[in-house]
């Protein structure tokens, strides 16, 4: 179903679209049980404007909603060091699997950028929305989506060294 054919009712939004939004939430905050939390908070701030939205793109506000929240809690957080629950063993063997090491090393740079780049990497390469449409989530120009996309690819090149290098059209 399509939100320009009919409208949706809240449940069936959350049906149908929760799990793309929860996957963006995740890539945005890094951790499972903060991703469900940025959502069920997401979609609290929407359910009361449900009536007034779910005839024009529903996804597209919840997804502003998603991403204006996080902003205001990292805005809000310390980010100081962070306590691991185990020491990394420097003796173990790296592991054979590179598109899972390419996958891990990918989501932690990611989440080593800036909230603002982190926003549109997410979005743009991870939601595949285009540059008009991640500007209109973001609430900015095209021009600012552009150029922060830029910085953030040549962040996530510093970040991943030669080994895995990213080409300009490529998706991370």
């Amino acid at each position: 179903m399509e939100a320009a054919d009919t409208e949706w009712s809240f449940e069936e939004f959350v049906a149908v679209r929760g799990d793309r939004l929860y996957r963006a939430a995740w890539l945005l905050t890094g951790d499972a049980h903060a991703a469900e939390d940025l959502l069920q908070t997401a979609l609290a701030k929407v359910w009361p404007k449900w009536s007034r939205i779910a005839g024009d793109n529903p996804e597209a506000y919840a997804r502003r909603v998603l991403v204006n929240t996080h902003a205001s809690w990292w805005r809000r957080r310390w980010r100081g060091e962070t306590p691991t629950p185990e020491l990394p063993d420097v003796t173990a063997v790296r592991d054979v699997f590179a598109e899972v090491d390419l996958e891990q090393s990918l989501a932690g740079a990611v989440r080593r950028l800036p909230p603002r780049q982190r926003a549109v990497v997410v979005l743009r390469y991870f939601e595949d929305l285009s540059v008009e449409e991640t500007a209109q989530v973001l609430g900015c120009r095209p021009g600012t989506v552009k150029s922060q996309a830029a910085k953030a690819l040549r962040i996530l090149r510093q970040h991943l060294g030669p080994s895995h290098a990213l080409e300009v059209g490529e998706q991370p």
